[in-house]
C-alpha cells in the first residue's frame, strides 16, 4: 500500500511539473459556459476539488463525489458573472444503499437584452436579441469497494444566440480511490467528453445570387453554413488529506492538476478549516490561469427539524476583471 501512495504522489508531481507547457489549441472550443466553475466550497479552495468533492455540488467537478451522500441532497448556486450574465445552478441527488446514488443538475447562464445593430442602421434596427446556454445532467455513482467509487453523467448542453441554436450531449467520467493512510485520496474527472457541435437557424437563411454580372438571373435560397466546434473536455486529477484532526477542529488540504483541450495546464491548491463540525473557513490559489489567482470563502451548518441546511460562500480574485462572489445553500434530508 505504500508503495501504492508513492506511485499516486509521483504521477501527480509529474502532472505538476508541465504547469507551463504551452497548448496550440488555446481558444479553439464552444459551449465555455461548462467550464465557469460551480459551488462557492469549492471554489473557496481554489477548485482543488476532484478527490474531496462528496456532496451535489459534485456533479459539476467528479460526479463519483455523489457515491459519499448518505441521504437526499438539494442543492442551488448562483455567480454573478461578468458583462451582466449570470450563471444559476441546481442538484438533486438521491442514494439507495443496495444500488447507489442517483443525481440531475442543471446549469443556466442568460444575458439581458441588446439592440440589434447592421451596417445601415448602427444606432439600432428597434429589435432586440439575448442568448442562453443550458446544460441538463443525469447522473449515477457506486461504491465498487468501500475505497473506491465512480460515477458518469450524460449531460445535454444547448446554446442558443438570438434565432440560432446549437445542441449536443456530452459525458462526465470520474473516480476516487481512498489509499489508506489518514484519509488521503485520489479523484480523477475527465468532463465534457462529446461530439461537436454546430449552430442553426433562420437568420442563416440568405438569397444567393449564383451570377452577379447576369442582371435576369433569380436569386436562390441558401443558407449560410456555421463551423463545427467542440465541447470543452477538461481533465482533473487531484488529492486530499486531513492534516490536523483534534476535537473541535479539522484541517483538510487538497491539490489538483487541471488539463483543458483549449488551454495550457494548470494547478489549484486550497485548503478548508471545519470548526465544531458547523463552521468552515476556506482558502486557496490558482495558478496558470490567465487573470484567476487567490480565492477565499466560508460556511456554515444549520439545523432544522430532521434536515440539515448549508449555506456557502466564495470570493474569487482577479487580476484584471472585476472579483466574482458566489453563494449557494443546500438542504441535507
Amino acid at each position: 500500500m505504500k508503495r501504492t501512495s508513492i506511485l499516486f504522489a509521483g504521477l501527480f508531481l509529474l502532472m505538476c511539473v508541465d504547469l507551463y507547457g504551452q497548448n496550440p489549441n488555446v481558444g479553439t472550443s464552444g459551449a465555455q459556459f461548462l467550464k465557469v466553475p460551480v459551488g462557492p466550497r469549492a471554489i473557496g479552495m481554489g477548485g482543488a476539488f476532484v478527490s474531496n468533492a462528496n456532496d451535489a455540488s459534485a456533479l459539476f467537478w467528479n460526479p463519483a463525489g455523489i457515491a459519499s451522500v448518505k441521504e437526499n441532497e438539494l442543492f442551488a448556486s448562483y455567480t454573478s458573472w461578468w458583462g451582466g450574465m449570470n450563471l444559476s445552478h441546481a442538484a438533486f441527488v438521491n442514494t439507495s444503499e443496495d444500488i447507489g446514488s442517483f443525481g440531475v443538475s442543471m446549469s443556466l447562464l442568460t444575458m439581458g437584452e441588446m439592440e440589434v445593430t447592421t451596417e445601415l442602421q448602427p444606432e439600432g434596427t428597434g429589435q432586440k436579441f439575448d442568448a442562453q446556454d443550458l446544460m441538463i445532467g443525469v447522473s449515477y455513482a457506486r461504491r465498487l469497494t468501500p475505497d473506491f467509487s465512480v460515477g458518469v453523467t450524460m449531460k445535454f448542453v444547448n446554446q442558443r444566440i438570438w434565432n440560432e441554436t446549437s445542441s449536443g450531449l456530452g459525458f462526465d467520467v470520474g473516480t476516487q480511490y481512498r489509499v489508506g493512510i489518514g484519509n488521503l485520496t485520489i479523484g480523477m474527472s475527465m468532463t465534457n467528453f462529446g461530439a461537436d457541435m454546430k449552430y442553426d437557424g433562420q437568420d442563416l437563411n440568405v438569397k444567393y445570387d449564383a451570377d452577379a454580372q447576369n442582371p435576369n438571373n433569380r436569386l436562390a435560397p441558401a443558407k449560410l453554413a456555421t463551423s463545427d466546434y467542440p465541447l470543452p473536455l477538461h481533465f482533473q486529477v487531484g488529492a486530499s488529506m486531513t492534516v490536523v484532526n483534534m476535537d473541535g477542529m479539522k484541517i483538510l488540504v487538497a491539490a489538483d492538476a487541471a488539463h483543458p483541450n483549449d488551454n495550457k495546464e494548470r494547478v489549484n491548491v486550497g485548503t478548508e478549516v471545519a470548526i465544531m463540525g458547523q463552521f468552515f473557513l476556506r482558502g486557496g490559489y490558482r495558478f496558470g490561469y490567465d487573470t484567476e489567482t487567490g480565492t477565499f470563502g466560508a460556511g456554515a451548518l444549520a439545523s432544522l427539524g430532521g434536515s440539515t441546511v448549508v449555506f456557502d460562500y466564495s470570493y474569487s480574485l482577479y487580476n484584471l476583471l472585476p472579483n466574482v462572489h458566489r453563494v449557494s445553500v443546500g438542504l441535507r434530508f
